[in-house]
């Protein structure tokens, strides 16, 4: 366990009425901070941007703030957990790929 403050900003214009979409972006993002203490906090933006040139198009973006640099992904899809979902593996993979890139210039 990290003693490290989390902050988590969630975003949606998407009604959500049971917390499932907030839920399931902040347990993944803090699932992200076990046994590390470079995550400081996230934000998180979803809207749909459905109209006539998109019709049911929801984009999510993901800002998580890390140590040295933040990290940030954009998806799009054609529904609000499609798009967060892809938002948030894609923050997940690039999260693990700088910790691995960290962990290679000290060995």
């Amino acid at each position: 366990m990290t003693n490290i403050e989390f902050g988590f900003e969630f975003y949606s214009e998407i009604p959500d009425p049971d917390g499932v979409l907030r839920a399931e972006a902040e347990r993944r993002l803090l699932a992200l901070t076990e046994g590390h203490d470079d995550l400081i906090g996230a934000s998180l933006t979803l809207e749909e941007l459905t109209g006539e040139t998109t019709p049911h198009c929801y984009e999510a973006t993901v800002v998580v703030f890390k140590r040295p640099d933040n990290v940030a992904a954009t998806e799009r899809a054609e529904t609000p957990e499609g798009a967060l979902k892809g938002a948030l593996s894609a923050v997940e993979r690039q999260v693990r790929e700088l910790r691995e890139k960290l962990r290679e210039t000290w060995t």
